[in-house]
C-alpha cells in the first residue's frame, strides 16, 4: 500500500479512526506538548508509562502520574473519575484504523490503555502501516502480548444500540506526529 511516511496512509488512517469515533489531531513533533495540553484540557490527572517521554507532557497543567514510580498504579487509581491515560503504540494501521500496543516504554501495561475513560494515544506518522501483515512485521518482538485498538470501545446489545466504554476507554483521541 506504500511506505510508512506516505501521506496517503496517514490520511487513511485518519480517516477510518474517525470513523470509528476517535478524535484525531495532527501536529509537527515540536507541537507535541502543546498539542497534548489542548487535547487534554481540564483533564485534572493524567496517567502515563513510567518510560514515556517526559516532554510529552511538559506543557500540561494537571497531576501527571507515572506508572511504577515508585510502584505500579492500582485499577482503582486508574478508574478514578478525571483520569486519562497518554501512551504511544507500537504501530498503527492504516487500512482498518487500528492501534496496536506491544508494552513498549512508552505504551506500559495493558491494564493502562483498558482501564481508564479516556486514551490518548501518540502516532507518528513513520509507525503507519498499511495493512495487518506489515504492521505484525514491524514489531519488535511478535510474541510480546498485543492490544488492538481501532477507536473507543463500544458494543451493541440486541437492539444494536450502540453503549460506548463497557470494555475500555469511552473516550479516544489520538494525536498524529507529523514530520
Amino acid at each position: 500500500m506504500g511506505t510508512p511516511a506516505d501521506g496517503e496512509l496517514v490520511e487513511l488512517l485518519v480517516d477510518r479512526l474517525v470513523d470509528y469515533r476517535a478524535t484525531v489531531r495532527r501536529c509537527g513533533p515540536r507541537q507535541v506538548p502543546e498539542a497534548l495540553a489542548e487535547l487534554l484540557g481540564e483533564v485534572p490527572t493524567v496517567v502515563v508509562p513510567g518510560p514515556a517521554p517526559a516532554e510529552w507532557l511538559s506543557a500540561y497543567l494537571g497531576r501527571i502520574r507515572r506508572d511504577g514510580d515508585p510502584d505500579p498504579l492500582t485499577v482503582a487509581d486508574l478508574d478514578a473519575p478525571g483520569v486519562a491515560v497518554v501512551t504511544g503504540c507500537a504501530v498503527a494501521i492504516a487500512q482498518t484504523g487500528t492501534l496496536l500496543l506491544d508494552g513498549g516504554p512508552d505504551q506500559g501495561r495493558r491494564l493502562l490503555s483498558l482501564v481508564p475513560d479516556r486514551h490518548l494515544c501518540v502516532v507518528r506518522a513513520t509507525q503507519v502501516a498499511g495493512g495487518v501483515p506489515e504492521a505484525l512485521a514491524r514489531l519488535a518482538d511478535p510474541t510480546r502480548p498485543i492490544t488492538l485498538v481501532s477507536g473507543p470501545s463500544a458494543t451493541s446489545d440486541i437492539e444494536l444500540d450502540r453503549v460506548e466504554g463497557v470494555h475500555g476507554p469511552r473516550r479516544l483521541d489520538v494525536l498524529v506526529v507529523t514530520d
